[in-house]
Order: structure tokens, then sequence, then C-alpha cells
């Protein structure tokens, strides 16, 4: 039976954070993209990082997830973060119960990676964006910690209508027809949020919810710092409940529009030391989920030269990929667009926050653990097998999406790359005959995970973590998980914790994915998907020679989970 909030029991002690984290707003080149071109000029609105922290009073365990207005976490950050954490608190906060996860903002400065792939268009590491992330996640747990109090927890889900469409809808329909069936549309709609209460005033503290879809609604020519469509629902959604606003959902597009330049006016503290700390009384999250093909360019894809929509196999226009450009709902304004789906996902979120009374009870627990990915050999059932092989690039990688056409001369759906593109590959690195043989149907277009100099240019150890808050499980992994793959992986460990849980876990087990988090890896497609070779199965790093990264990652959250659950 739910509780209801004025009845709460309190179980946990919880706290929440938030701080600034915008970096240099010039001259940096923007994460997401990997555009050369696309440096930071200038302000939308500013990036934060937000924590909260739960501990079990009983059994004395806790964990901490932080979400950043990021394009994704970083290995090197994690490490540093740990560091900084280990010196004030010990070993309260550790890898094994600290999660960091981006939202997926393409908008914000990059260089932070430790790995050449993604230090490439920003030509090398970024001491101040790298600063300025450590920085504000470290301070946003600190808040956390000095916050905990007794307080409760709330869950509840909905749907979130024309927030997200699937980009490459031909690898979707590869899936099989039966698991197809089960589900209404090719991307999920579900928005998973948590309820934070003040137990002793009953006072709503925070929120923070998984839902997804990319944060891709400011384009690739974009200058301006932003947080996109998920930042823009946090900030909408902490005012409204920070400011004590009488405000309906329906009233917010004129807080919306709210945000933006100031005109040349001088801003004063508000907006900068202050703004920067802004120890509001609420905070609100909204963490990305399995985004890999979903895009918030709601209204489809179509070609520039004719207005035409798009090829549905390849997403180009006459056999050019950079005509082929997705449309948000406010085109041809993307700021615009940016603000509608923002409120489309803060709309869904208020109402479910006002709506939640379904406590969360029971243990707080993590699991975590370190995979070498390139060279493992998996059991796929039916008496099948696969391997993973070193990471690696295809042509459909270098095509782009819908969000952001790539290069020239490439489509999605490519399968064999031109004699002249091979020769710059080789010129780089060649790839050895069993990477090119593991990879297929991908054509190695760049063989990353086979390249050292001057380090390693993509990483092969990867963390995979499980975090427990009651029958709430929350999946960090470190990469984009398409629809259907997040699916797969959903629902195999949920079964696996109800099968084998002695009775710990039942059918109102709830399992959400948190992507992007703690290291990248890139894409993760279905087998089914991989085979076309879309932008993301061109963009999955470590496929098995059968089936896909999938299975990798779900075996070991199985096997996380049922130690000693």
């Amino acid at each position: 039976m739910a509780i209801l909030a004025g009845e709460s029991t309190a179980q946990y002690l919880i706290g929440l954070g938030s701080y600034d984290m915008t970096g240099p707003a010039a001259d940096i080149n923007m994460m997401g993209y990997a555009n050369f071109e696309q440096t930071t000029a200038g302000i939308h609105f500013r990036l934060r990082a937000r924590a909260f922290i739960v501990a079990d009073g009983e059994r004395g365990k806790r964990v901490a997830f932080v979400n950043l207005d990021a394009c994704m976490a970083s290995q090197l950050v994690t490490i540093k973060v740990l560091e900084r954490l280990k010196s004030r608190y010990g070993d309260l906060y550790n890898e094994e119960n600290l999660a960091i996860s981006g939202t997926h903002t393409h908008a914000g400065p990059g260089g932070y990676l430790q790995y050449v792939l993604y230090s490439v268009t920003s030509l090398g590491f970024v001491q101040q964006s790298f600063d300025a992330i450590v920085d504000a996640i470290e301070q946003s747990v600190v808040q956390a910690h000095d916050n905990l109090k007794p307080g409760s927890i709330f869950i509840n889900k909905g749907d979130v209508p024309d927030a997200g469409i699937n980009r490459s809808p031909s690898a979707y329909l590869l899936n099989p027809p039966d698991e197809r069936s089960r589900y209404p549309t090719n991307v999920d709609t579900t928005m998973t949020l948590l309820k934070f209460v003040d137990a002793r005033t009953s006072t709503p503290i925070g929120s923070f919810n998984w839902f997804a879809t990319h944060g891709t609604s400011m384009s690739r020519t974009n200058s301006l710092i932003s947080g996109d469509n998920k930042g823009l629902a946090s900030r909408l959604f902490e005012d409204h409940f920070s400011l004590n606003r009488t405000m309906t959902p329906s009233s917010s597009p004129t807080l919306a529009k709210g945000f933006g330049a100031t005109g040349g006016e001088i801003c004063g503290d508000g907006t900068s030391r202050g703004f920067k700390v802004r120890r509001q009384k609420f905070v609100g999250a909204f963490c990305q989920s399995n985004v890999g093909d979903v895009s918030p360019n709601v209204l489809g894809a179509f070609c520039a030269d004719t207005g035409r929509p798009c090829d549905f196999n390849r997403s180009s226009c006459g056999g050019n990929d950079q005509l082929c450009v997705g449309r948000g709902p406010g085109y041809p304004d993307e700021v615009k667009s940016t603000r509608i789906i923002g409120e489309r996902q803060f709309r869904v979120a208020v109402d479910l926050f006002e709506s939640a009374n379904e406590e969360l009870t029971g243990k707080v627990d993590f699991r975590h653990t370190y995979v070498n990915f390139t060279s493992l050999h998996v059991d796929l059932g039916d008496g099948r097998t696969g391997r993973t092989c070193p990471a690696a690039l295809g042509a459909g990688f270098a095509a782009g999406t819908t969000d952001g056409p790539g290069a020239f001369g490439f489509q999605q759906g490519d399968t064999e790359i031109n004699p002249f593109w091979e020769m710059v590959r080789n010129m780089l690195k060649e790839p050895s005959k069993e990477q090119i043989e593991c990879q297929k149907p991908k054509p190695v277009l760049l063989s990353a995970g086979e390249m050292f100099e001057p380090y390693a240019w993509a990483p092969a150890i990867l963390p995979i973590q499980m975090l427990r808050v009651g029958k709430l499980i929350v999946l960090s992994v470190p990469g984009e998980f398409t629809t259907m793959a997040g699916r797969r992986l959903r629902e195999a460990v949920k079964d696996a914790l109800v099968s084998n849980g002695d009775g710990e876990f039942d059918d109102s087990t709830e399992v959400v994915i948190a992507g992007l988090s703690n290291a990248y890896s890139q894409y993760i497609t279905t087998f089914e998907e991989y085979q076309q070779q879309r932008y993301e199965g061109g963009d999955a790093s470590f496929i098995p020679s059968i089936g896909s990264i999938f299975w990798v990652i779900k075996t070991f959250f199985i096997e996380i989970g049922l130690i000693s659950v």
C-alpha cells in the first residue's frame, strides 16, 4: 500500500547539493558534435552539478549520485573527484557508491576527458574545463553531505509525450517483430522520478528523474554554453519550487522565456559570484537514460535543399548526409526548440512530483566492478558464443546523425570504405586482420582500441555500477544504450534480481538506466541494429563478433547484482 507524504517513516538520511560548473565561455571547443568550428562564445544559461546522497540510518550504507550539465562523465574527472572526497571523508564516498552521470548536452566546454579520441577537436586537454567540473562535483557532494537530515523518498513514473523520436528507425525495425510488438513506440517515453522530503518539516527539498532524449536541441553551429533541454527543465523545476511561485505547469513558458541575454545590462553579484554558489533550497535534476537513438528534434529530418524528408534507411539527401538535418519543435529557432523540449519534461515532472505518494523503503546498497572489454568471451545462450574486440569506429560514425551531420563522403549504413579513406586511416594506424574480422559488418575507419600514441585513444577498462535505494535499482553505464538495448538490459537485470534475490525483489522493482556515467565508451546497440551500421552501430566501440556489447554488460550486471543481494 502506498504511504502518503504526511505518514513518512523517515528510514533514510537524505541530502542534496548544487554547484556551478559553467567553465570557460570563450574560445573552447564544445564537447559533443566533434565540430572543430564550434567554440564557446557566450552563455545561454549556466551549467550545474546536482547531487543527492541517501544513507540508510539502520544499516549504515550510503549512495551518492551526481548529475552534470555536461556531455558525459569522464574517468579522469571521477578519479580526481574521488581523491578530493577521500581527503575530506576518508572512504565514506568511493568508486563503489558514488555515481557521476552526464545529461549529454552538446553545448558545454570540452577537453576534460583523458583519451585522444575525445580530445581531438578540443586540441588536447583543457585544464579550465576539467577544473570547473571537478570543483562543481566536489562542492555539490560537500553540500549534500552537510545537508544530510532525516527524510523520505517517494517514487513516481509517467509518460513524457513528444519529447523524443527515434533518429534511426530503420535500424530499430531490424529488432525481432515479436519484441517490438511489446512496446507502443520505438522510443522509451517513461520518466521515473524521485521526490525528496524533509521528514521534520514535511517540506519537499528536491527531485531527480531519468528520461531519455538527446541534448541536441542546440545545434552543432551554436556557440553559447547551454544545458540544453534537460538543463533548462532543471532550472524551470528549481525556480518553480524554490521561488514558491503560484505557477501551474501551463504557465511555464513565461518563465522559460526569461532565460535570455541581458542585452548588455550590468548583472551584479546575483549572476556572478552569488549565482555561482546559488545555494537554493530546492534541487531538481533531469538525468539521462538509454538515449542512444533518441532525438529531441521531433519534427523529423528533412533535406536542406529540397525540404523533403530524408532517405529512410540512410538519412541522406541524394547521397549527401550533410543535407539531412533534424528539426526541433521550434524550427528554425533552436533556442525555442530547447525551451519547448525542456518544458515538456518539466510539466510532466511537476505532475509526477505533486502526485508522488509511494514511499521507497528498504536497503541502500551498491555494486561496482571494472571490466576489460577488449577480449571477453561471452555465452550468448543456445550454444552461441561471442567475443569482444578493441574499440573501433566505422563509416557510419563519420556520417554523423540527423542531429549533427558528419563528414562529406560518408553515409549511415556504409559497410565499405573507399580507397582514399583507407589510405588516410592506415597513415594513422592500419587495423589488424583480427580487428577487421571481429568488427564486421562494421568497416573499420579508425581502430582506436589499437592506437596508443601519444597515449591511449580509447578506453579498454570501464566501470559498471549498480545503486540501490529500496526497490529502485539505478544501473550506471559508461555509454549510450539505444532504446531496445536499454529495454533488454533493464529486463534482464530485473529478471535476475527477482529470480535470485531471495524474495527481496518482485515485479514492483524499478530499474532505471543512468547513461553516460563514471566514464564514456560511446554507443551500445542490439545485435540486430548493429547489422545496418547506422550512426549508433558505427559508433559502438567494443562489439563482439556475435552479438553486441549489451550481452557483456548485461552479464556483468547480473553477476554483480547477485552478490549478497
